[in-house]
């Protein structure tokens, strides 16, 4: 590797467990994280930190070029739930951030580039099973707006410039080692938390709703080997569709109950319904798999196991302090 990697949004969901994973592949002084506020211990201490707001191109640029940074992955973006709540906000720090990176790349000052679109660019029109990678979207929320007109900015930079950009459609995560972010799927990491807590969750969406779901680890693998391709096996410059598996929070319930016997659920549905309503329950990722050998390991039930396994001592600790 001859130049450094920088990931913006460090301390969120995926960019926490990514630049870990990144340290120990490459070596902490090679990954550059950053994010508007520090992160946790493990994080801080692993390597070299910035603080930054991606939202200023002037810092961005600085930062570029005194690390001498040859890839950017760009992390930091306002959810969804979280953006209904702020339209303007989750707009502006969501497109913002986005020309900052994909302008540094057009004036060749990186060389590549990361950044995740989200099944929220998919829309009540969208077919709802299998939906495949190339189809009608006409999302109805900011955050699938912002990632929708993201992916054509993607393409048009690709196409116009030259950017090598790279992205994923990622679907709802799922992960034991960060707090839920504010996403519409983040009531299967609440679930879990709830359950070892109390042993009885409140879901705010309803026990049929169907969506696409998948372990951070299969998350973070996919970002990370569809980075390492070559550019010529990256036949889509918009966004991939990438799937694992897909459930109801019934489904998950269920899972969770084979662990947890006394476990209970109640349904409360909220604003989060009608968002998860707009889109799809699978995906069609076929494209990533042939293009460049996208595959999926955890299962519903391998996640279940992990979940608990990783949360629990954690609750202990909770109990103890």
């Amino acid at each position: 590797m001859n130049s450094k990697i920088l990931i913006i949004g460090a301390c969120g969901q995926i960019g926490s467990e990514l630049t870990l994973k990144l340290r120990e592949e490459h070596g902490n002084d090679f990954i550059i994280a950053s994010d508007i506020r520090e992160g946790d211990d493990a994080l801080m201490s692993s390597g070299p930190f910035e603080i930054l707001d991606a939202t200023d191109d002037s810092a961005l640029e600085d930062v570029v070029m005194h690390y001498e940074i040859g890839e950017i992955y760009l992390m930091a973006a306002m959810l969804s739930a979280t953006s209904e709540k702020f339209p303007m906000k989750g707009w502006n720090l969501n497109m913002k951030t986005l020309f900052n990176v994909l302008n540094l790349a057009k004036d060749f000052k990186i060389n590549k580039v990361f950044w995740p679109s989200s099944i929220a660019v998919f829309g009540p029109s969208t077919p709802k099973f299998d939906t495949p990678q190339n189809t009608i979207m006409e999302p109805t929320t900011v955050y699938g707006i912002s990632k929708q007109t993201g992916e054509r900015w993607c393409h048009y930079y690709h196409k116009r410039y030259g950017v090598d950009v790279r992205s994923l459609r990622y679907p709802g995560l799922i992960s034991y080692k960060t707090q839920p972010g504010g996403g519409t799927t983040d009531y299967a990491i609440e679930i879990f938390h709830e359950a070892l807590k109390k042993g009885h969750y409140d879901c705010f969406i309803s026990e049929n709703t169907a969506l696409p779901m998948m372990y951070m680890d299969d998350a973070i693998e996919a970002t990370i080997k569809i980075m390492r391709a070559p550019a010529s096996e990256i036949k889509v410059r918009s966004s991939y569709n990438v799937s694992a598996i897909s459930f109801t929070p019934d489904e998950l319930y269920q899972s969770i109950k084979n662990h947890l016997k006394d476990f209970q659920i109640e349904y409360h549905p909220d604003f989060r319904q009608e968002i998860a309503d707009s889109w799809p329950s699978s995906i069609d990722d076929t494209a990533a798999r042939n293009d460049w050998g996208w595959r999926h390991k955890y299962s519903l039930e391998k996640i279940t196991q992990e979940m608990i396994e990783g949360i629990s001592p954690k609750i202990s600790l909770d109990f103890e302090g």
